[in-house]
């Protein structure tokens, strides 16, 4: 199956957010590409957090939703559409949603952000949780393609950090991680951290990043990259605006599975 992550340096406009998103869409679907993700915040890189939660839709109703539903039914691709800012249980938070739409342009899955990002270093300081709602579940998707099903497991950004949530993934066949990692955390640990994960796990990880320097300051890694079930880099795009194109293999998945049953040996 081919698939895409499409990197963006998301700023404070929306429509401007979407109209990138779709066009980089567009694009994927046009080299083939079956499954398309991208990265968190694609549609909003706002001056302040306070900005997502006046942004918030509700779920299910709202301009980014049916821009993202009607972008997967016209390319009838399946969409990881990155996160979207959703209505939380008060009106001090939003919910970082990760949608995932079909070819239809219907809603497949959902997840919430579970793990909230945390970090101080000089004037650079960041803390989810003053706007942020956690989610408290973690999801699968089941793909289905011309060449057979896939299992996907859904994850964002500061989850990277945490094996635990990928192991009650129970060995999905690809991981997809949208995310806007700080350059200084990123340059330190963005690679392996999402090596541990595709090794540990025996799987295709896929993570869509933000990636360069966005209107509000806010300085972000890129490095979007494909990793395959043995660790190896499949494909890469680092700085700036772009497609990432690349292909996974079910063959390779049983490969490293049977070469090294590590999943089958797990004790705890």
């Amino acid at each position: 199956m081919r698939i895409a992550a499409c990197q963006m340096v998301s700023g404070t406009n929306i429509d401007e957010n979407i109209h990138t998103a779709k066009s980089l869409i567009d694009s994927a679907a046009q080299s083939g590409a079956e499954l398309v993700v991208l990265p968190e915040y694609f549609s909003l890189m706002p001056a302040s957090d306070k900005d997502w939660v006046a942004a918030a839709e509700t779920f299910g109703d709202g301009p980014v939703q049916k821009a993202m539903s009607q972008a997967a039914k016209e390319a009838q691709i399946w969409l990881v559409a990155g996160t979207i800012p959703l209505k939380a249980d008060d009106d001090q938070h939003f919910i970082d949603a990760c949608i995932v739409y079909n070819p239809s342009g219907e809603v497949a899955a959902r997840y919430d952000k579970i793990h909230l990002f945390q970090f101080e270093r000089g004037d650079e300081h960041y803390e989810e949780a003053q706007t942020t709602q956690a989610g408290s579940e973690v999801k699968t998707v089941a793909i289905e393609t011309w060449e057979g099903a896939w299992k996907v497991g859904l994850s964002v950004c500061f989850d990277l950090r945490f094996p635990e949530l990928f192991r009650k993934l129970d060995t999905p066949d690809i991981i997809t991680l949208p995310a806007a990692f700080t350059s200084f955390t990123g340059r330190a640990h963005w690679d392996p951290l999402l090596r541990a994960r595709a090794i540990e796990n025996q799987c295709y990880v896929l993570a869509c990043a933000q990636g360069g320097n966005h209107e509000n300051g806010r300085q972000t890694w890129g490095h979007s990259i494909l990793i395959d079930p043995w660790g190896a880099t499949v494909a890469e795009l680092t700085q700036g605006e772009g497609v990432l194109l690349a292909e996974v293999q079910a063959g390779r998945i049983k490969q490293a599975r049977d070469i090294l049953p590590a999943l089958k040996s797990r004790a705890l």
